[in-house]
């Protein structure tokens, strides 16, 4: 069974589609938070009220989606999937123990795609960017030609990619955005076109102590 799973981790085509899923919700979140709003503020059929109101949720929702993706799948899925990993592929233990976590690991595999000059040369120039890569990965990068990709890391840290994208755009964006947006927007000022309407007729209404009864 573990190896069965080693085998699909390691398998190319998975860091296609998570690097795939990676760009399809970055893109496309950021084409809904730029296009929704404006499609909404062309709306000839809504008054100005509702557009800016429905406009400047949406906007805030989708910015609210891209921001839970960003929090949630580096620094929890891609992690998580990296110790989860590291504790079941003990055959692996080697591999997965030439790194602290998900980001060096995302880093060393950067530098390892580069020619050998190239990697000396970038490690060497940009030393304080680097200073949290071990000392033995350092090494291993400015001596060996082809330092080892370690696929099977980089599939876990994948999988974890993948499984970040679903739970945090269809399970944890709603409940987020119901908790931030809302808040959001009424310290904006906005109101839902209905309070206003309402808000605009209370305040229309004679004030009962001002009334002229002999009218």
């Amino acid at each position: 069974m573990v190896g069965m799973i080693a085998n699909f981790l390691t398998n190319p085509g998975l860091a296609n589609i998570a690097q795939s899923t990676t760009s399809a919700v970055t893109l496309e979140t950021t084409m809904k938070a730029v296009g929704r709003p404006s499609f909404i503020l062309a709306d000839k059929k809504l008054d100005k009220q509702t557009k800016h109101y429905a406009a400047t949720k949406e906007f805030l929702y989708q910015i609210t989606c891209l921001g839970v993706y960003m929090a949630l799948v580096i620094p929890v899925f891609k992690n998580g999937a990296f110790a989860l990993a590291k504790k079941c592929f003990k055959d692996e233990k080697a591999a997965f123990g030439l790194f602290k976590n998900a980001k060096e690991y995302l880093t060393y595999q950067k530098l390892a795609k580069m020619s050998k000059a190239d990697r000396i040369t970038e490690i060497d120039k940009h030393a304080k960017r680097y200073r949290k890569l071990s000392e033995n990965l350092k090494n291993i990068l400015k001596t060996q030609d082809k330092p080892e990709k370690h696929s099977i890391v980089k599939g876990a840290i994948e999988l974890g990619n993948i499984v970040g994208c679903v739970v945090g755009l269809a399970i944890v964006s709603p409940q987020v955005s119901h908790m931030v947006v809302h808040p959001a927007m009424e310290l904006l000022g906005f109101k839902k076109p209905e309070q206003n309407i309402k808000a605009s007729e209370h305040n229309n209404l004679p004030d009962e102590n001002n009334l002229d009864l002999d009218a």
